[in-house]
């Protein structure tokens, strides 16, 4: 609705996971590179966790995008993570082979063992993605997980297992040793500071099209103060922000129009 009003070619603050549209705070910078790090040098496991909101999800994206521009890689992801162990092993097969499988857990490990040596033999990594693993609410599935990781050979993993959640699945980790202690790198992303949020908004602005400034410097302060430096809440209040300031037809977002907006999202 209010692209053509303020000259930009698309929604800069949509909170979908468009990798073209993530700023590379510091934090971000880290995060990427140690789970990458952790894939390419086959490190078994890795964790990423973070507060709702902070960019988990967009990270992983990259991730997976990176991985599949070449061949080395063969990628599942689990997005929606609360199932039994033997639905996350029917999960796990199809987002590798493409195909449901059904039966019992033994066989299940057998046709995913059968796959993941498979890849092996094709000179390829097999990496398992669970997203929002936070929600996994069983600790026999965090075990089936872990199982997982015997998938190897002498010198090296067959699998890379990675773990991205909200904070709630540092605690649940933490309580079966034999799975923490086997993941290689952790990463825990916390809210941007005032300067990343303001890099933050004029770069996702820039990359919409905007070709003038358009939040003031003291409405990007009230931005900051109002959602603390969590990308999610940032896109809420600008976006809102630009619609309402469209409705009124005015030339620039100022503090007033921020103090506003953020009310309605306290």
């Amino acid at each position: 609705m209010y692209k053509q009003f303020w000259g930009l070619n698309e929604k800069p603050f949509e909170n979908t996971p468009d990798p073209k549209f993530i700023y590379y705070s510091r934090q971000h910078e880290e995060a990427l590179t140690r789970m990458l790090y952790a894939i390419r040098e086959g490190k078994g496991a890795a964790m990423l966790t973070g507060e709702y909101g902070c960019g988990k999800t967009i990270l992983s994206r990259i991730v997976i995008n990176d991985l599949i521009k070449n061949d080395d890689f063969e990628v599942a992801l689990v997005i929606h993570p609360r199932l039994t162990p033997v639905e996350f092993m029917e999960e796990i097969i199809y987002q590798l082979k493409n195909e449901h499988v059904k039966g019992s857990k033994p066989k299940l490990l057998h046709i995913l063992q059968e796959t993941i040596y498979e890849h092996y033999r094709q000179n390829k990594r097999t990496v398992i993605i669970i997203d929002e693993a936070q929600l996994i609410d069983s600790e026999e599935a965090f075990e089936e997980l872990r199982l997982l990781l015997n998938f190897q050979l002498n010198d090296r993993f067959l699998i890379t297992l990675v773990l991205i959640g909200q904070p709630e699945l540092l605690p649940k980790v933490s309580a079966i040793p034999q799975l923490d202690q086997r993941i290689g790198v952790k990463y825990h992303l916390s809210a941007l500071d005032e300067e990343e949020t303001k890099n933050y908004i004029q770069y996702r602005m820039e990359v919409a099209g905007a070709a003038r400034p358009i939040f003031t410097p003291e409405a990007i302060h009230a931005v900051y103060c109002a959602s603390q430096g969590v990308p999610r809440r940032i896109n809420n209040i600008c976006d809102t922000c630009l619609l309402v300031g469209f409705g009124q037809e005015v030339k620039e977002v100022d503090k007033d129009l921020v103090d506003k907006v953020a009310l309605e999202f306290n």
